[in-house]
């Protein structure tokens, strides 16, 4: 008899529980309910520091919004063209609010065009993001680059105070011109290796501020100074 009590317990708990769960999925699905509403857009990127205020502004999602809806991916569509912005997913919460979590470019150089100045990420992207002035320290590329200037960057920042910018040529090698209008010709191979040698060249015998017009350094077993 107990057992049969406790059954039926068991089992009107469950209905009622069925139908209350039921009519909160329906009223948040009609548009009822705090569920229904976005309440809070919380945006995080894996770059620290960022201010993020202009990707919440992206979102185009105004505080108390209908959660279900939001086009997830007409957000994220606008996410993707904001500067600097290299993926971008947009999460619905069981609470109605949204989720938005950035990759961003991280820059490691400046490109120009001669005119604006534009961040430059390690795979090669120019960040639609230009300014006037370029930024002291930064290696500057111009022209076409290659999808990974990371190496090269890195060996450049040792002769950053007479680097004007680097110059990617014939899609196959580099180009070093300097502050003075020297123009160094890199070797195809290993360049880093050749700025390296440039580098001690430049120390013991003050290369870089003579009165010469080319280093080509392509053959690598000499040297030409023009």
């Amino acid at each position: 008899m107990k057992r049969n009590l406790w059954f039926w317990l068991y089992f009107v708990a469950a209905i009622i529980l069925a139908i209350y769960f039921s009519v909160r999925i329906i009223m948040t699905f009609m548009g009822y309910g705090t569920l229904s509403t976005v309440r809070n857009i919380s945006v995080s990127a894996d770059v620290n520091n960022k201010d993020l205020t202009p990707m919440v502004a992206a979102v185009g999602i105004a505080p108390g919004t209908r959660s279900y809806s939001v086009n997830l991916e007409l957000v994220n569509e606008r996410l993707l063209q904001m500067p600097g912005v290299r993926e971008s997913a947009v999460r619905r919460l069981p609470n109605g609010n949204l989720s938005v979590k950035l990759h961003l470019y991280r820059a490691v150089a400046r490109w120009t065009d001669g005119t604006y100045y534009y961040p430059l990420s390690a795979d090669g992207t120019v960040v639609k993001k230009p300014s006037i002035d370029n930024t002291p320290g930064t290696v500057l590329f111009r022209g076409p680059v290659p999808k990974d200037i990371s190496d090269i960057t890195k060996a450049a920042t040792n002769v950053i105070d007479e680097l004007e910018y680097m110059e990617w040529i014939d899609n196959r090698r580099w180009n070093m011109i300097t502050n003075g209008g020297i123009t160094i010709m890199l070797p195809e191979e290993d360049p880093v290796a050749a700025i390296g040698t440039l580098v001690t060249l430049n120390k013991n015998n003050d290369v870089l501020s003579k009165n010469i017009n080319v280093i080509d350094m392509r053959d690598s077993a000499r040297i030409l100074v023009k």
